[in-house]
């Protein structure tokens, strides 16, 4: 490569690898300093830092897509993911790998924390509905992984995300159901809405609106409350996991990646049976018969359910914490708590380990007349 003065105006050309750079340099103002750019512009060529060797970053960003959603198919939340990755295509269809910047991907952030999804007014009040601060960080961590492939297919050098925060998250308080809430859920679920005191008219007008439509909706709320297993876990589980003649099933790729084996209560061993007699033929426990798979999700029926309930901030993953609540209050030890909600650390499951009011008050009562207890058994 060399440097040429041209009209006092310095320039640098040359082959590197079988491309041609021919540009202007700006900065310099005598050959002296046009030839110390040449040496920083060498430099950065072999350390790729100028992305212009391989044509690193140049290829339209829509090229990730594909990439992405191979790598996704066999996640489990597969659907919502690559959905997020083809947000990304849409938003970003006429930019190269290289044009995403942090700048731009903070931009994205703060519109989609301004988008509003849901909007209605009763009477004075206006109730407004923006996309929460967690769905906007998994975007971002979508957005990541993409880019994370990029550099492992030589598409890019770094990953832009890395240099974007995080939005903060609210603690979400873990709600737990009550017994009530447990019974009117699943009498919902029966088409049962007696409790609500209704006017025959009006039940007879729910009736027909829901038909039967929340049924396949009470075992999946059951086995979540009778396993403490997540949603992902029993909405994808195939029957080949499940084993009636020695009442167990076994779990595959759950979140922490280690399988593991639950024996079954005589109660699911009751619902299970009865769902492989009624649809022997199925592969998922749970099958979507117009695609032939599993239920992608049940949010949507979750939530209509939740509502005629009258059960208020809600989701499906506190039941599982109802759950390992329930077994804590049961007496249960903590570790056979872990081993049956699969948490890798213990930790995980000792915040499930809140002793009630009352057992403090006992165990305290106990140890006051400790003394007393002992004089009388001697």
């Amino acid at each position: 490569m060399r440097v040429y003065e041209k009209n006092g105006r310095w320039y640098l050309e040359g082959m590197v690898r079988g491309k041609r750079y021919h540009q202007a340099i700006p900065e310099a103002t005598d050959k002296a300093s046009a030839e110390k750019y040449l040496t920083i512009f060498k430099a950065d060529l072999l350390r790729g830092r100028l992305e212009l060797v391989e044509n690193i970053g140049q290829k339209p960003f829509i090229t990730l897509i594909p990439l992405y959603k191979d790598y996704a198919a066999n996640l489990k939340s597969s659907y919502t993911v690559i959905k997020m990755a083809d947000k990304f295509g849409e938003e970003w269809k006429n930019k190269r790998i290289c044009d995403i910047t942090p700048s731009l991907i903070e931009k994205y952030k703060n519109k989609r924390k301004e988008t509003v999804y849901y909007k209605k007014e009763e009477g004075d009040i206006k109730i407004e509905k923006r996309i929460s601060p967690d769905t906007i960080n998994r975007e971002l961590g979508v957005l990541s992984k993409m880019f994370n492939l990029a550099i492992d297919n030589g598409l890019t050098n770094e990953n832009p995300v890395a240099k974007v925060k995080k939005l903060k998250v609210p603690n979400k308080k873990e709600r737990h159901l009550s017994l009530a809430e447990e019974d009117r859920i699943l009498k919902v679920c029966d088409g049962d809405y007696s409790f609500m005191g209704l006017s025959p008219e009006e039940l007879l007008r729910l009736k027909k609106r829901y038909k039967s439509y929340h049924k396949r909706l009470k075992p999946i709320i059951l086995i979540a409350l009778y396993t403490g297993m997540r949603k992902s876990e029993i909405l994808t589980m195939p029957w080949d996991c499940v084993d009636l003649d020695r009442k167990e099933l076994t779990i595959l790729n759950p979140k922490n990646d280690i399988a593991h084996t639950l024996p079954l209560s005589d109660r699911l061993y009751e619902i299970l049976t009865e769902m492989k007699t009624a649809d022997p033929d199925s592969k998922y426990i749970f099958t979507n018969h117009a695609t032939n798979t599993y239920y992608k999700n049940a949010d949507r029926s979750f939530r209509t359910v939740l509502k005629l309930a009258n059960v208020k901030n809600f989701r499906f993953h506190d039941l599982r914490h109802t759950a390992a609540t329930r077994l804590i209050a049961l007496g249960v030890p903590v570790p056979v708590v872990q081993a049956i909600l699969n948490h890798k650390k213990i930790q995980t499951t000792m915040r499930y380990a809140h002793p009630m009011k009352e057992q403090k008050i006992s165990a305290l009562e106990k140890l006051s007349n400790y003394g007393k207890n002992y004089e009388d058994i001697n």
